[in-house]
C-alpha cells in the first residue's frame, strides 16, 4: 500500500503545484468568502441592479426615439433645402444622442455584467446552500416525527376503566393552550409550504425573464444558462408534487379532534358551575332550616291541625329536601359528564397523536427524498463541468 501511494507522490506535488490547483485553491477562498454574503443582501443588490438596468434601458429607449425624430427631421431638412446653419444645429445634437446612446449602452453593458456576475458568484451557490439546507432541515424533521410517533403509540396502552376524576381548571388551560398551538402549527406550515413555493417560483420567473426573453428559440439555452434555471426548475418542480394537502388536513383533522375535547370540557365545566351553584343553594337554605329549628323547634308542626303543613319549618324542609334531590341529580349529571370527557380525551388523543404525526413522518420523508435528488443532481451537474474545466 505504501508503494503505491509512493507512485503517486510525484504526481500529486506536480498537480498541486500547477496553475490548476491554484486556480481551484483561488476558487475555493472565493466561495468561501461568497459563502459570508447573506442570502436576503444578495437578492437586494440584484434588485438594485435590476432597477438600475430599468431606468438605464428606459433612458436609452428615449435617447433612441428623440434621435430617430432628429434622423427623421434632418432627412426632410435636406429633402427641403432648409437654412444650412439650421441642418448643421441637428447634427450636431444627432450626434450628442448617438453620444449619450453609446454611455447608456456601455453602462447597460456595465450593468447586465454585474448582474450575471451577482446571479452566478452569489446567487446560485446560496440556492443550492438553501436546497442542501432544506434537505437536512426535512430529515431533521423526519426523524423527529418518526421519535414522535412512536412515542404517541405507546398512547394505545392506557385504559381508561370508567374514571370519573373531574377536569380540573389546569387541564382545561392546557387544553386550550394545546388547541391554540396546534392552530399555530397548522397557519405555520401552511405559510410555510405557500412562502417556499412564491419565493422558487419568483426566482424561476425572473430567471426565464432575464435569460430567456430575447432568444429566438427558448430551447435554446447554454450550459452556464440552464445551470441555475435547471436547479430553480427542479426545486419548483418538486415543491410542486410534494402531498403538502395531506399534511395540512392531517394537523387540521387534530385541531378538529382537540376542538371536540375543549367543547366537553366547556360543557362538563358548566355543568360542574350550575351543580356547585344547586349545593350552595342548598347550604344556604339549610342553615335557613336550621335557625328556624332552633327558634322553633324541630316539630313546631305538630298540633296545629290544617296549618301544620304551612308551618315555616315544615315549608322550609320541604324546599330543602327538593334542593337536595335537585342537588344529587345535578352532581349525577356533573360526574357522567365528566367521564364522557376523560373517555373523549383518552380516545381522542390515541387515535389524533398517531395519525398526525404519521401524516407529519410521511410528508417530511417525501420533502428529504425531493431535496435529496434535487441538490445530488446538480451536484453532481457541477461536478462534472469543473471537471470538463479543469482539463480544457
Amino acid at each position: 500500500m505504501s508503494s503505491y501511494c509512493k507512485s503517486f507522490s510525484p504526481l500529486i506535488r506536480s498537480w498541486s503545484s500547477s496553475p490548476r490547483a491554484a486556480a481551484l485553491t483561488s476558487f475555493r477562498d472565493s466561495q468561501e468568502e461568497m459563502s459570508r454574503v447573506s442570502h436576503s443582501c444578495t437578492i437586494e443588490k440584484l434588485y438594485a441592479w435590476e432597477k438600475k438596468l430599468y431606468l438605464e434601458v428606459k433612458n436609452c429607449e428615449r435617447t433612441r426615439q428623440e434621435k430617430e425624430k432628429r434622423q427623421s427631421l434632418l432627412r426632410r431638412q435636406e429633402a427641403n433645402g432648409v437654412d444650412y446653419f439650421k441642418v448643421l444645429k441637428n447634427k450636431r445634437e444627432i450626434e450628442r444622442l448617438e453620444s449619450k446612446l453609446m454611455v447608456y449602452c456601455q453602462a447597460i453593458e456595465t450593468t447586465s455584467t454585474e448582474i450575471v456576475r451577482l446571479r452566478e458568484a452569489e446567487l446560485f451557490p446560496q440556492l443550492l446552500d438553501l436546497v442542501n439546507g432544506l434537505m437536512c432541515m426535512w430529515r431533521g424533521m423526519y426523524e423527529c416525527h418518526q421519535v414522535q410517533t412512536h412515542i404517541v403509540q405507546q398512547l394505545q396502552y392506557l385504559n381508561n376503566p370508567s374514571s370519573t376524576i373531574p377536569t380540573s381548571e389546569l387541564h382545561r388551560q392546557a387544553t386550550l393552550q394545546l388547541e391554540a398551538e396546534i392552530e399555530n402549527w397548522y397557519s405555520a406550515f401552511c405559510n410555510l409550504i405557500k412562502s417556499q413555493r412564491d419565493y422558487i417560483h419568483a426566482i424561476t420567473g425572473w430567471l426565464r425573464l432575464s435569460l430567456f426573453q430575447y432568444q429566438h428559440d427558448p430551447f435554446e439555452r447554454n450550459h452556464q444558462n440552464s445551470e441555475i434555471y435547471g436547479l430553480c426548475e427542479e426545486w419548483q418542480l418538486a415543491l410542486d408534487r410534494v402531498p403538502d394537502k395531506v399534511a395540512s388536513e392531517g394537523i387540521k383533522s387534530f385541531l378538529t379532534v382537540i376542538h371536540a375535547i375543549v367543547i366537553q370540557q366547556a360543557a362538563e365545566h358548566k355543568l360542574k358551575k350550575r351543580s356547585d351553584s344547586v349545593f350552595k343553594e342548598l347550604e344556604k337554605r339549610s342553615k335557613e332550616l336550621r335557625s328556624l329549628e332552633r327558634k322553633y323547634g324541630p316539630y313546631s308542626s305538630e298540633g296545629y291541625g290544617d296549618n301544620a303543613s304551612r308551618s315555616p319549618v315544615m315549608e322550609k324542609k320541604a324546599k330543602v329536601d327538593g334542593l337536595k334531590t335537585k342537588a344529587e341529580e345535578e352532581k349525577t349529571k356533573y360526574e357522567k359528564s365528566s367521564g364522557i370527557t376523560r373517555a373523549m380525551t383518552l380516545n381522542n388523543l390515541q387515535t389524533g397523536f398517531p395519525n398526525v404525526f404519521q401524516a407529519m413522518t410521511g410528508f417530511s420523508s417525501v420533502c428529504a427524498q425531493a431535496f435529496s435528488a434535487v441538490y445530488s443532481h446538480q451536484r453532481t451537474s457541477n461536478i462534472s463541468l469543473n471537471f470538463n474545466k479543469m482539463l480544457t
